[in-house]
């Protein structure tokens, strides 16, 4: 019967299982690997997220393998020369060459993958090898959205023509690699397509990624506020109305500069700074004899320059 007729027997299907295998753990290993070594923010929230995705990948293949008359969760390299590309994708591990390591699972490796399992995928008999297929639908799915994010972060990393031009060296060391040794089913190079646009949920947007990692940036106090934080530091300690005033949209308030007078303070320190909208939140520590009083200051840029706005007593002790 025609329809039963496919292009893999159970033997070979259960031998691209165990190279695909060896591909998905090799490369969660190496990904796993390369967390504690990667400083950028970004690239260390991709990598974790999809180290899990790829263990996902190993675990199917490997329980894919008795269903084929195989043993179960064993992997295999189809030839010394596909060990040897893993082994160089692996190899970049100083600080500055995350984009290295990105480039070479996500614009060598996956690319690869994406295009052997489309491949399998096309090629699968329809009537027995249903199993097959949903692992390829779901490693397919999963591959173009990490390839997406990657690229994202790449560009995001490779900014400067020394970098970019380091990456693109990189990816055709690696690429030559590939070729050698006949892609990870040691059968040759389907055809890479063009990368289609994804939706990616927020838990993968790479976009995320990179504003998570801006938001964790030092941001510099411009130099007429920092000026004015400590003029206005500096009215604190001596407990000066007037100098309060110049500095504040409304009179000091009287609680406050009674609690000032009271504790005395010798010395102020700036403990925090915030960026919050247009406003900047100052919180300031006075200290002096027996007594530490913690005020926050809501600082404002208007005409006349920067301002407090609202000046808040936190706590004395």
């Amino acid at each position: 019967m025609p329809i039963l007729e496919g292009h893999f027997s159970a033997d070979e299907s259960a031998r691209l299982c165990r190279h695909y295998r060896y591909a998905c753990e090799r490369m969660t290993r190496i990904m796993a690997g390369w967390i504690a070594l990667t400083p950028e923010l970004s690239a260390k929230l991709l990598l974790g997220r999809h180290v899990w995705d790829n263990a996902q990948h190993t675990d199917a293949w490997g329980r894919r393998l008795p269903e084929l008359r195989a043993h179960a969760q064993e992997s295999e390299a189809s030839s010394e020369a596909f060990v040897q590309l893993m082994d160089a994708i692996e190899q970049p591990e100083e600080p500055g060459q995350s984009a290295e390591r990105l480039a070479g699972i996500y614009r060598v490796l996956k690319p690869h993958l994406l295009a052997v399992y489309g491949e399998h995928r096309r090629r699968a008999n329809p009537v027995y090898e249903p199993p097959t297929c949903r692992i390829l639908d779901r490693c397919m799915e999963d591959e173009r959205r990490h390839i997406a994010a990657g690229e994202t972060i790449i560009q995001h990393l490779a900014t400067t023509p020394d970098v970019a031009g380091r990456v693109e060296s990189w990816q055709r060391t690696l690429q030559g690699l590939l070729e050698a040794a006949r892609g990870v089913t040691g059968q040759g190079l389907p055809p890479i397509a063009a990368p289609s646009p994804t939706e990616a949920p927020l838990s993968d947007d790479a976009r995320e990624f990179i504003a998570l990692e801006r938001a964790g940036q030092t941001w510099a106090i411009p130099e007429d506020l920092e000026t004015a934080v400590r003029a206005f530091g500096d009215a604190l300690v001596a407990a000066d109305g007037a100098g309060l005033r110049r500095h504040l949209h409304h009179d000091p308030d009287a609680a406050v500069l009674a609690t000032l007078r009271e504790g005395r303070p010798l010395r102020h320190r700036l403990v925090a700074f915030a960026k919050l909208g247009r406003h900047r939140i100052a919180k300031y520590r006075l200290e002096g004899p027996g007594r530490a009083t913690t005020l926050n200051a809501r600082w404002e840029q208007g005409e006349s320059g920067w301002r407090v706005g609202a000046l808040d007593l936190v706590k004395t002790e």
